[in-house]
């Protein structure tokens, strides 16, 4: 099939994702992309550039997050016609707190609502996201004066799939190395510098643990737009003995090697649909410890998340725990079960899907000319 895969917001893990399926498909993959910069804006304007960009009528348009696709089907009806057009949703605006904080109201969240109502097919990055979305949807409309339209969350609920994010991890096996038992070990923390992922609850947890006289070194690496957190300065002050990275890493080999290098990778994050970040490190063979909410719950054996899940303000406990050495975890089972999430894996999950969707789509458009008949 052709399958053109629109990409509004083409950065991070939203690129990783749209590179890695369009080289492990089976199909020919179009990417229409704008830079990852002004997600507002992308989230009502993109609908209009992509509309004048597409020039071709493929089989199937699958539009990642950060567009309204309402619009953007308006737009391109008379050159589509009847291609399905399928919405994958790495995250969603209705449960972003500060949205309302910042006096947005549900206009975003609204955004992604119409645009699952109007796909013919909407996938979740989790089981954990699909939940969520459905969840949030009522609290949204009943915030409305009148015709809630409740009904169509089932309508929306009866179209949606979970497809995890493919992840190229097999591309981490060649900077493998050994790790050195004689060194302190290494705690990673890889996220974006932003308020969601709560940078400071770490970063005062890590110097709280260093006044206590504890051994490691850390590692903290993600992207940041704009002025670096405050809290920031506060690592590069009371940790600057201890960090060995402090700042994005632009080099893929030298960010595997980190991982490689790392014992431990830690999550505070209060928003995280999937955790792509986290299962590139526990591939890696870091030990996860994160906080017992949002997806993270699934990404874990059943018998390691004692050791690797931690409460609302049990951080620092949980790593006092393991850097004290009171476990020895056999991480393989974990290792295995992040493994399923490699392209080689989920790329003919994502083939079949889209496959099965055109085929009914083609099926009910014959089923409609042969009743007109």
């Amino acid at each position: 099939m052709r399958i053109t895969l629109l990409e509004s917001y083409y950065g991070g893990s939203h690129k990783t994702w749209a590179d890695g399926y369009q080289r492990f498909s089976q199909h020919d993959i179009e990417l229409i992309t704008m830079p990852a910069q002004f997600w507002k804006w992308r989230m009502q304007g993109a609908a209009i550039t992509f509309a004048r960009l597409l020039d071709s009528r493929p089989d199937l348009i699958i539009a990642s997050s950060m567009i309204d696709l309402s619009i953007f089907r308006a737009l391109t009806f008379r050159q589509l016609g009847d291609v399905p057009i399928a919405l994958y949703l790495h995250e969603n605006q209705l449960s972003y707190p500060q949205n309302q904080r910042q006096g947005h109201g549900w206009r975003y969240g609204f955004i992604n609502y119409v645009s699952a109502l109007c796909a013919d097919a909407v996938f979740f990055n989790s089981e954990f996201h699909l939940a969520d979305f459905m969840q949030q949807l009522p609290r949204m409309l009943k915030n409305f004066r009148d015709y809630y339209e409740l009904q169509t969350i089932d309508e929306i609920k009866a179209k949606s799939r979970v497809l995890p994010v493919g992840i190229d991890l097999q591309r981490y096996d060649q900077y493998r190395a050994v790790k050195d038992k004689d060194q302190p070990p290494t705690i990673l923390w890889n996220h974006r510098w932003e308020e969601d992922k709560d940078p400071a609850t770490f970063i005062y947890s890590m110097i709280k643990l260093a006044a206590e006289g504890h051994d490691f070194k850390l590692a903290i690496t993600g992207e940041h737009f704009g002025k670096m957190p405050q809290v920031f300065d506060a690592a590069q002050t009371l940790l600057r003995d201890k960090l060995i990275q402090l700042g994005y890493v632009e080099s893929f080999a030298e960010y595997a090697r980190l991982l490689w290098q790392s014992d431990y990778v830690v999550s505070t994050a209060w928003q995280e649909f999937f955790g792509m970040s986290i299962c590139e490190a526990i591939y890696c063979g870091c030990l996860p410890i994160l906080p017992d909410r949002l997806n993270y719950p699934h990404l874990l054996p059943d018998e390691l998340k004692p050791a690797c899940l931690y409460q609302r303000d049990r951080l620092t406990a949980q790593l006092r725990y393991h850097l004290e050495g009171n476990d020895r975890l056999d991480t393989s089972a974990l290792r295995a079960k992040i493994a399923a999430f490699d392209w080689t894996v989920v790329g003919p999950r994502y083939d079949a899907e889209l496959e099965d969707l055109v085929n009914r789509h083609h099926s009910e458009r014959d089923r409609r000319h042969s009743s007109k008949r």
